[in-house]
């Protein structure tokens, strides 16, 4: 058995999740605002749980709940929740999303994905590695319409997409009444082009009429293993070695 993931304040065991620890799923978890001091949140496709529990050393919320198809991923992020500091505020449920946003009657300051995104006609032979990695098992419209059910009024929608799908994922969110409110475009280094896209949103009535999000960039290293300051303040109380 592989060794955890070892951050600062938790670990991370990972060897029966197809979708490990990546980029992506931390900076959401690090980038994501608190500013409306969320009581209750909800991580959409939780994988190894990282993101929930980023949330959790973040927040002061009582309920943290997670959401999470794959049996051995369900029954990983339930093990790395109970051995946390934090085991009595997270819970990982195991269901499909259409499921769950047709039962659950809650609704949520904070909702929170890392969604499955690469839709290119390629598959492995690893049956659970895709469906983590290939957007049909989520597709974003299933997203955006069980988020759009499941957000409280005054909450708080955030997601990590490839920026090729950014203005695609607005339109989507548009229709379902959640307006982007935060954007932040992510490119490895100074000199390659964009390829994620950060994004935060509220219901168009929460939101003054003529508002405009916020929209800036965040650039990972300047050359490899010599990472940006930016970068280094956003992940600096998770990552040991930052």
């Amino acid at each position: 058995m592989s060794s955890p993931f070892q951050f600062k304040e938790f670990a991370i065991k990972q060897d029966r999740c197809a979708a490990k620890i990546g980029t992506d799923g931390v900076l959401l978890g690090a980038w994501t605002s608190l500013n409306h001091n969320p009581e209750s949140i909800l991580d959409i496709g939780t994988g190894t749980g990282v993101i929930a529990l980023m949330l959790a050393q973040r927040s002061y919320a009582q309920t943290i709940d997670a959401l999470e198809l794959d049996d051995n991923a369900y029954e990983q992020a339930t093990e790395n929740f109970e051995d946390s500091p934090w085991g009595d505020r997270l819970f990982c449920y195991h269901a499909h999303l259409y499921e769950f946003a047709a039962e659950i009657d809650d609704v949520y300051d904070l909702i929170i994905s890392n969604p499955p995104f690469y839709e290119e006609d390629y598959k492995t032979k690893n049956t659970a590695r895709d469906r983590a990695r290939f957007e049909e098992a989520m597709p974003f419209e299933l997203l955006v319409g069980a988020t759009a059910k499941l957000l409280a009024t005054n909450g708080v929608f955030a997601v990590i997409i490839p920026s090729k799908r950014e203005q695609d994922f607005i339109a989507l969110s548009e229709k379902a009444g959640l307006v982007p409110i935060r954007i932040t475009r992510v490119k490895g280094t100074p000199t390659s082009i964009v390829k994620r896209s950060l994004l935060e949103f509220r219901f168009r009535e929460s939101e003054p009429q003529n508002y405009s999000p916020v929209i800036d960039e965040l650039t990972i290293e300047n050359a490899r293993h010599d990472y940006t300051n930016d970068y280094r303040n956003l992940v600096k109380n998770f990552y040991l070695k930052m």
